[in-house]
């Protein structure tokens, strides 16, 4: 039976600690039930219950002085209040402090499941809200888009990680192929469409931070663990729980983060800086990389462990150039989604010429490059159909091509050459490469379009 819920169950009378803990696992909760109540705090930090039904009279720190260091520490568990005061006043402070719900003692254990079930609900419903403001509010686009044998093959291997909820895995790639979109791809596998709504997704870019700031961020901190701590931190791994982590750029953490990191990834648990206990964490680690690791490794710069540990499977994004087959596919899913996102609907497409040049192209940044000059066409166009002129220079102008050209770098013949006619051969090279449009041809020539056609009418090509 799947578990309806994480129970803390805080009550210093053995017989009603006992039945509770006996009827409520019964109904399938899972149960954590303490007597003393000293440690409470403690327990509900690392059993990060669902809901805490808790006495108010205790030994020693009563129930509300709990529900009070709770709120502080941002407890965020459904609290129901057990008592056998059943005065308004107790009652009210009870509720302001946060509680959800008040017992009297003695209380039927039928209406305590029905208190539960209502509380479990308030909290699945307020988590399902937050999830779907999150989900309205995303403008993100991560859809893995392709058609290319490499990426149905990385598509099949996705899917069977994703079923196999694998606890860790490494995607490497040059920057820009996509690496954050397939591990947000493989995260969605592994919760289903709905679920991965709510199920956190946390990327943290391991080179954008500096190293104390990066520990701080990845395993939280305690109240006073250093000067400017002022008031305790969850940790990415925390917040993550139940849920995926992506590590971005994992080549570049420092070697004293990595040990740490080793450590959480093999014992699924965090310690805070500044904390004395293990959190248990439930989370799928995924990092990416553009490093090749197995040198870095050679230069004592990342552990072998570690990497063994994440390598232990691992998906290789091959650059857009590997699989131009894609950018039309690409290019219309960009363009399609970027019309609705700055609602312009004029444009339509791209014309055939430009199809080809695109493809032609090496883009060098990869699908982020494409998504990038996607965008600017949709800002800054109205036309319906992009067309060769619209495309940026060096698209028309390849790079590959102007290395090629300089390699091959015109020798003078012994006896001289007729300058004119190798500019006018040039000039319908240039035309025929562009299918006749003087605005490509000027630019494969690198001269203005006034230059152009003063130079047609020169040689009479009109």
């Amino acid at each position: 039976m799947a578990v309806k819920g994480k129970l803390l169950i805080i009550d210093d009378d053995g017989l009603i600690l006992s039945a509770l803990t006996r009827s409520l696992k019964k109904q399938g909760y899972e149960i954590l039930a303490d007597q003393r109540g000293q440690d409470a705090l403690a327990l509900a930090k690392s059993f990060q219950p669902d809901v805490v039904l808790l006495d108010i009279k205790l030994p020693g720190k009563n129930g509300i002085e709990i529900l009070q260091e709770f709120t502080e520490n941002r407890i965020t568990a459904q609290v129901i209040m057990l008592t056998s005061d059943d005065t308004a006043e107790t009652a009210i402070k009870a509720m302001k402090l946060g509680a959800v719900d008040y017992l009297t003692k003695p209380f039927d254990l039928e209406e305590v499941e029905i208190v539960v079930h209502k509380a479990i609900e308030k909290d699945r419903l307020e988590r399902e809200v937050q999830c779907l403001r999150l989900a309205s509010s995303d403008f993100s686009d991560n859809h893995f888009i392709g058609n290319a044998i490499a990426i149905q093959e990385i598509k099949a291997e996705a899917a069977k990680m994703a079923a196999a909820k694998v606890s860790t895995l490494l995607i490497t790639g040059e920057s820009g192929t996509g690496k954050e979109v397939l591990a947000r791809h493989i995260h969605r596998l592994r919760h289903g469409e709905e679920g991965a709504r709510c199920a956190p997704f946390l990327p943290i870019n391991c080179s954008a931070l500096p190293e104390s700031l990066l520990e701080s961020e990845l395993f939280g901190y305690e109240k006073g663990a250093f000067t400017d701590a002022k008031a305790e931190k969850k940790g990415v791994f925390e917040l993550a729980n139940k849920g995926s982590i992506l590590l971005d750029e994992i080549g570049d953490m420092k070697q004293d983060l990595q040990s740490k990191l080793l450590r959480i990834v093999e014992r699924k648990a965090v310690r805070r800086i500044g904390g004395g206990m293990e959190i248990p964490v439930d989370v799928t680690v995924m990092a990416t990389t553009n490093r090749d690791l197995t040198r870095a490794i050679a230069a004592q710069e990342f552990r072998m462990d570690l990497y063994y540990r994440l390598n232990a499977f691992s998906i290789h994004l091959p650059p857009l150039r590997e699989r131009k087959e894609d950018i039309p596919a690409l290019a219309g899913h960009f363009l399609s989604w970027f019309c609705r996102r700055y609602n312009n609907t004029s444009l339509k497409g791209f014309s055939r010429e430009a199809e080809e040049l695109m493809k032609d192209y090496r883009w060098p940044g990869n699908v982020r490059e494409l998504r990038n000059v996607i965008e600017r066409f949709v800002v800054l166009e109205k036309s319906e159909l992009i067309r060769p002129e619209q495309l940026p220079q060096d698209m028309i102008r390849p790079a590959a091509a102007a290395e090629d050209r300089t390699k091959a770098a015109f020798r003078l013949p012994e006896g001289g050459i007729s300058l004119d006619d190798v500019e006018k051969d040039f000039i319908i090279q240039a035309l025929e490469r562009g299918n006749r449009n003087k605005v490509v041809a000027a630019k494969l020539l690198n001269i203005t379009y006034q230059s152009l056609r003063y130079q047609i009418q020169k040689f009479g090509l009109e």
